[in-house]
């Protein structure tokens, strides 16, 4: 049976666009046919979105994406201005994303797990496996206890997750856990830094949600803190009544697709005139027939009066392989030249004297 140390050697390298000038390939790709031609197309929409000064765009993030390599993509476009507001599942934030900031890394799945090591040999090991990638379960578990440490050390009351996951942010600072001070960067960091707001709407379905139920099982009957969901759908209703026009990155599906495309509806309930997303991608590999949010095309969101169809496209790839192009391409192109940060998270902020 192969060590530990010998399972966990290779570590995961985040692709940087920076060092690909991918334009040549991408514009090449809109003479072709089937995917490649809906992938140049998402990626002109991703460069006028960026174009358009008055676009404030959502990332959205779903499915293991850090752990992947994609971290130091969605890195640079928050601290370049190329989006303004993020909603994602709580693992890509917490689990993947901070626990790198904290030192950790995820790690290639070695030959030696391919000649055999099974699940439960690694269970033994307290490695976890994330496809063909790995973690350790001991350093998660840092994560955790990390996690519960800072909602210690707040004040008991109900917090969207976008305020919790700032509080994570001001931590990173506070540990000097930041590139200037010989930390990893980080989307949690970076975020922090530029004032760009993280909503996670399943914020517990993470690292962070073991942290949360230590927390409050030792604080029992006292006050504690608590996750307001609510309070995360209205704030992020909110940026979308200060800037009605919009436009959505979405990698994968699920509650962040939603999460992001319902705050047009939710802006009517509240007798707000704010128009669909004026602009919309989707990276899926999700099969339209099951009827599921994943899969749901955004013209079926258009139905809804989520999403305008004029500027809208669906890429059905593998994020591994789409979304280098797409951003990569908006890089090279210098898109974001003329782009200022648009610092929402300061927005929903309460004002101090």
């Amino acid at each position: 049976m192969p060590t530990k140390q010998e399972l966990l050697q290779d570590p995961i390298r985040h692709i940087d666009i920076k060092e690909h000038n991918v334009v040549a390939l991408v514009d090449a790709m809109q003479h072709m046919a089937y995917s490649s031609r809906d992938l140049y197309r998402a990626a002109s929409i991703y460069e006028r979105m960026l174009h358009d000064q008055e676009c404030g765009v959502i990332l959205c993030l779903a499915g293991s994406l850090i752990s992947a390599g994609l971290k130091q993509i969605f890195v640079d476009l928050i601290r370049n201005n190329m989006v303004d507001a993020i909603v994602s599942t709580g693992a890509n934030i917490v689990d993947q994303d901070f626990f790198e900031a904290l030192g950790f890394k995820h790690y290639i799945a070695s030959d030696l797990l391919k000649q055999g090591t099974e699940d439960g040999t690694l269970r033994e090991l307290k490695i976890d496996r994330i496809y063909d990638t790995l973690i350790d379960e001991e350093e998660l578990r840092i994560c955790d206890e990390t996690t519960e440490k800072i909602a210690d050390s707040l004040d008991p009351r109900p917090y969207s997750s976008r305020e919790f996951i700032r509080a994570m942010g001001a931590y990173l600072e506070e540990q000097a856990r930041t590139p200037d001070k010989c930390g990893v960067d980080s989307i949690v960091c970076a975020a922090y830094q530029k004032d760009v707001p993280i909503f996670c709407p399943a914020f517990s379905d993470c690292s962070a949600g073991f942290g949360l139920v230590a927390h409050q099982h030792k604080r029992q009957d006292k006050p504690k803190v608590s996750l307001d969901s609510a309070k995360d759908f209205y704030e992020i209703t909110q940026l979308k009544i200060a800037n009605p026009t919009t436009g959505l990155l979405m990698i994968g599906g699920g509650v962040p697709k939603n999460f992001a495309q319902d705050i047009v509806v939710a802006a009517d309930v509240l007798g707000m005139d704010a128009p669909m997303h004026k602009y919309a991608i989707q990276i899926t590999v999700a099969d339209v027939r099951d009827g599921a949010l994943s899969s749901s095309t955004l013209k079926e969101a258009s139905s809804w009066g989520k999403v305008d169809t004029t500027f809208e496209q669906m890429v059905y790839s593998e994020a591994t392989l789409a979304l280098p192009l797409i951003t990569g391409y908006a890089w090279h192109k210098n898109a974001h030249a003329e782009r200022k940060g648009r610092r929402w998270a300061r927005l929903l902020e309460p004002v101090t004297a």
